[in-house]
């Protein structure tokens, strides 16, 4: 299943998600999923992985397990390269090994001092503050990035973390649309507002971290994950799925894309089996009930500034 991108070009609608994949395993983990059939993959600049994914694509193409064109892979500007766009991308094909990357994403709303390319700590003050650069507006960005898809090298531009707000001011200022918004939603922080404006304006929403974040972001965040919670285990054993499953499920019938993220050959296998089943009208009522407008992946932690207040 693929959802046709405002771009044209035809988005996977379940892919994998790279982020705290490091070394050598990534190169098995990458091979095996595209042996399981993921034709969707999920980098950034930022998960300081993408020399690593691009060995593992370079095998895969050699060997013939998958042509480039079966592919759809992102990658994302990060917050000190918002004055760099060219470059950035540039860094990153050559790092993923690729001519063309299906989607460049502006990681998010937010251009901070730059740092080098290639180079994505966060750039924090001595006050420990996040150093935002407040001469890049996020309209030059998004010029820059519309550069990109002119020049070939890329072939949907999108955003990521970006409020109604901030979306609406990109389809104003753009002259290529956003493709694709990228933002946190699961069952515990659905979004609906937020999903609603994106999809009546035609960007595609993309769901990372789809299952609440799970070990990850409570180890990162100490925050609780929508894994546990008893209703969605209930309907895990209705439809004897599990409720991972259940919860992917949940996003491909809102009509999002879901990236989860997972290291283990089995959830590889168990999270891109989702769509031999559907949820009923009144299961995906009671998913909806359960939203508490919990944010589990809250980067202030590291900036000292809570972008999203």
């Amino acid at each position: 299943m693929a959802i046709t991108l405002k771009s044209g070009y035809k988005m996977p609608i379940v892919g994998l998600g790279v982020w705290r994949m490091e070394g050598k395993d990534i190169k098995d983990l990458l091979i095996n999923a595209i042996k399981i059939g993921y034709r969707h993959f999920d980098c950034a600049a930022d998960y300081q992985n993408e020399a690593e994914v691009g060995e593992a694509l370079a095998e895969a193409f050699q060997t013939g397990i998958v042509k480039r064109e079966d592919l759809f892979i992102t990658t994302k500007l990060w917050n000190s390269d918002h004055g760099h766009v060219l470059e950035a991308c540039k860094d990153s094909l050559k790092k993923l090994r690729l001519d063309y990357l299906d989607l460049y994403l502006v990681h998010f709303p937010v251009a901070t001092k730059h740092t080098g390319i290639g180079t994505t700590s966060s750039a924090l003050g001595e006050d420990g503050v996040l150093d935002i650069d407040t001469t890049i507006s996020l309209e030059t960005t998004w010029h820059g990035m519309e550069n990109l898809v002119s020049l070939g090298l890329v072939r949907s531009i999108g955003i990521s973390n970006y409020d109604i707000f901030l979306t609406r001011d990109c389809l104003a200022y753009s002259k290529v649309k956003p493709a694709v918004n990228q933002i946190e939603t699961h069952p515990y922080f659905q979004r609906e507002s937020l999903v609603k404006f994106c999809q009546k304006h035609g960007i595609c929403v993309t769901a990372h971290t789809p299952l609440g974040g799970a070990a990850a972001n409570t180890e990162w965040f100490g925050s609780v994950s929508c894994l546990e919670d008893p209703a969605l285990k209930g309907l895990a054993e209705k439809y004897k799925k599990t409720v991972a499953q259940v919860i992917l499920r949940w996003g491909i019938q809102r009509n999002t894309v879901v990236i989860p993220k997972s290291s283990k050959l089995e959830r590889l296998q168990e999270n891109f089996n989702v769509l031999d089943f559907e949820l009923t009208k009144e299961d995906m009522d009671l998913i909806k009930s359960l939203d508490r407008n919990y944010r589990t992946n809250q980067p202030a932690k590291f900036w000292g500034i809570d972008l999203y207040a």
